[in-house]
C-alpha cells in the first residue's frame, strides 16, 4: 500500500525524511509546507500547513521546531491522519501529555516519534548482544554527546527556550537519555549540574551533566555539551562479563565519524577473577540506514497494523520526564544562577 504523505516543515529534517521515503518506497509525498516557499522541491509547497491537508493525505510528517509540534500533531490526529513527528516531542512533558491524550482519543491513528538513534546498526547490534545474556548483568553506562557550536550558534532557534524548551540537553542529550532508557529502564534517582559557560548570549544551557540510578542499581552518567569544540558521540556499557562501546554515530552531517561498535568479553585468571584489558572486536558501519528503517516501521504500523516499537508515545513521555528531572535536579539552574561570563 502506498501512503499519500505530506511533510509539515520542509527544512533539513523534512528533506531527510522525504529522501528516506523515496528510497524506501511505499510513500507518495504529495505536498509540503514551510516558512520558505521560494524554491522548487518537486511538489506543492505552502506556507500554511493546513493547505497540505487539501491533498487528502494518509500520513503527516511533522518536522517543525519543538514549540509548534503539539499543535500540528494534535490537529493531524483529529483530522484522521497518521502522524510521524520528529524529536524532541515538544518542549516539555506537558506537550507530550497533550499529544498522548489526543492519540488516545483516536486509537485508529498511528503516532510515532523520530528517535532514530535506536535504529542505528551499532545500537541494534549492542542491544541484541546484551539481550542474549552472554555479557551478563548491566552494571553502568557512560554517554557523551555534543558538538562544537558553530557560526551563529547562539542565534539558532534551538537556543531559543520559547521555541525549543532548552539547550544542548533537549537538543542532543535527549537521544542519549533515550538510549539509556532503552538499555536500563526507568531511573529512580537523578542528580545533575546544568551550566551556561560560553554561549552566554543564549538563555539555555551549553552543558548538562547527569548521574542517574535505576531501582536495580544500574548507574548512568551523561555529559551533553556544546563546548567540547568537536562533534563527539560515545556510549559505553559495562556488564559483569565484559563491555560494549559505540564510538561515533553516522549522521547527515558526517561530522561524528565512522560508527564503531567495540565488544570485549572478560578472560578469567586462575582464581576466576577477570584479567585486565580483554581482547576487543570491532564492527565498523559506514552506511546510515536508521532513517530508512525508521520510516519502514512507521509504514508497517500504518499499513499492516504492526506495533510501533521504537519512538512510542510512552517512550517519548519517559524521556521527556527524564529531561525535566535533570533540569529540576540542579537547584542552581532552577534559580538561574548557573551562568558564567565568557572568557576573553
Amino acid at each position: 500500500m502506498t501512503l499519500r504523505t505530506v511533510i509539515i516543515g520542509y527544512g533539513k529534517m523534512g528533506e531527510i525524511r522525504h529522501r528516506a521515503m523515496e528510497r524506501l518506497g511505499g510513500y507518495e509525498v504529495v505536498a509540503a509546507s514551510d516558512v520558505f516557499t521560494d524554491r522548487d522541491i518537486g511538489i506543492p509547497l505552502y506556507q500554511d500547513p493546513a493547505e497540505t491537508f487539501r491533498h487528502k493525505p494518509d500520513a503527516v510528517i511533522v518536522s517543525l521546531p519543538n514549540r509548534f509540534i503539539p499543535d500540528v500533531v494534535c490537529d493531524a490526529l483529529a483530522r484522521g491522519h497518521h502522524v510521524f513527528s520528529e524529536k524532541p516531542p515538544g518542549r516539555n512533558l506537558a506537550d507530550v501529555a497533550r499529544m498522548a491524550d489526543v492519540a488516545a482519543q483516536h486509537p485508529g491513528q498511528v503516532l510515532k516519534f523520530g528517535f532514530n538513534h535506536r535504529f542505528h546498526d551499532a545500537v541494534e547490534e549492542a542491544q541484541r548482544l546484551i539481550a542474549s545474556g552472554v555479557l551478563g548483568e548491566l552494571y553502568f553506562m557512560r554517554g557523551v554527546y555534543g558538538k562544537a557550536g558553530g557560526v551563529n550558534y547562539a542565534a539558532n532557534w534551538r537556543n531559543d527556550p520559547g521555541l525549543s524548551g532548552g539547550g544542548i540537553l533537549i537538543d542532543q542529550g535527549i537521544h542519549m537519555l533515550d538510549l539509556f532508557l532503552m538499555f536500563a529502564g526507568r531511573f529512580a534517582d537523578v542528580k545533575s549540574v546544568v551550566q551556561r559557560k560560553f554561549w552566554t548570549g543564549s538563555n539555555v544551557e551549553d552543558n548538562a551533566f547527569a548521574l542517574l540510578t535505576t531501582p536495580e542499581g544500574v548507574v548512568a552518567s551523561l555529559h551533553s555539551s556544546a563546548t567540547q569544540w568537536r562533534h563527539l558521540f560515545k556510549l559505553e556499557l559495562y556488564l559483569r562479563n565484559g563491555f560494549v562501546s559505540i564510538d561515533g554515530i553516522l549522521s547527515a552531517s558526517g561530522s561524528y565519524g565512522t560508527e564503531v561498535l567495540t565488544i570485549a568479553l572478560n578472560r578469567q585468571g586462575p582464581d576466576g577473577s577477570p584479567l585486565p584489558n580483554p581482547e576487543c572486536q570491532e564492527l565498523r558501519y559506514t552506511e546510515d540506514r536508521s532513517w530508512d528503517k525508521e520510516m519502514a516501521e512507521f509504514h508497517a504500523a500504518v499499513t499492516q497494523g504492526a506495533p510501533v516499537r521504537k519512538g512510542t508515545v510512552e517512550q517519548a513521555r519517559d524521556v521527556m520526564d527524564l529531561v525535566e528531572r535533570i533540569y529540576r535536579a540542579d537547584g542552581g539552574w532552577q534559580a538561574g544562577t548557573r551562568s558564567e561570563p565568557a572568557q576573553p
